[in-house]
């Protein structure tokens, strides 16, 4: 009998793992708590156990952080902490040492042009006509998407032509096109494009976001905009739905 399984005991192999920014102004947990319950109304599954990045390039630093309580605050509400970014060098060793990584946005290296004396500078060179970019093919899902599926268009916009049902999770680099009831939670310019959005025939999410910027519907939609055509887009700060129709 042939084996239909690798005999390997562990394998690694590449996968795409979203993560929110849970991003700090203070370093005060009192004060973080507080703000957490005004914006969780206290519900401890608010967020579901997504993995969350701490943002701490803007933090305003009261003194040194107690990160295992930090860790421990986010986690109460659901959160779970896989690393933090724009910490200053000197506290990376303790944030390792607590259980979470660094990560590190790299910047591509730049050059410093040559200088050349100006009796041997180069004839000008008309410039060359800029080569088209090519827009990256949008991810099509024809098939309706269940309670607990996630399914993440990487560098590109989502079209679903089927039911989005409650429970599941769309994810795009881009926009998101449901020809369809949108009734799970849709998150576009996950890379943080701002100028994304999200398009429903019937809108009836439990959460949207633009560029990390959400927000849920508890208390549902306006009676105008609820199972009807409309779209989601950032505007400054603010969420905005609004209907697609003149």
């Amino acid at each position: 009998m042939s084996k239909t399984q690798s005999s390997k005991p562990i394998e690694i192999k590449i996968s795409t793992v979203v993560a929110v920014s849970a991003i700090l102004r203070i370093s005060d947990l009192a004060t973080l708590d507080k703000a957490m319950q005004e914006m969780t109304g206290g519900a401890s599954d608010y967020f579901d156990h997504e993995f969350a990045v701490i943002d701490v390039a803007g933090c305003d630093f009261t003194g040194s952080v107690d990160w295992p309580a930090l860790i421990a605050l986010l986690k109460s509400y659901s959160l779970n902490p896989v690393a933090v970014r724009g910490a200053p060098a000197e506290m990376e060793p303790e944030i390792v040492a607590s259980g979470l990584s660094i990560d590190t946005l790299v910047k591509p290296r730049q050059e410093a042009p040559e200088e050349q004396p100006a009796a041997q500078a180069p004839a000008p060179v008309p410039p060359a006509p800029a080569a088209p970019i090519a827009a990256p093919a949008a991810m099509i899902v024809d098939t309706p998407v269940r309670a607990g599926q996630r399914i993440y268009a990487r560098g590109s916009d989502l079209i679903v032509t089927a039911i989005v049902n409650s429970g599941a999770e769309l994810i795009a680099d881009g926009s998101i096109h449901v020809y369809a009831p949108l009734r799970g939670r849709a998150l576009a310019g996950a890379s943080g494009n701002a100028e994304a959005r999200i398009f429903s025939l019937s809108m009836e999410a439990e959460l949207v976001s633009i560029a990390g910027i959400y927000r849920t519907f508890e208390s549902g939609l306006s009676q105008d905009l609820a199972k009807k055509p409309a779209q989601v887009r950032l505007a400054g700060d603010r969420i905005d739905v609004i209907s697609i129709r003149a």
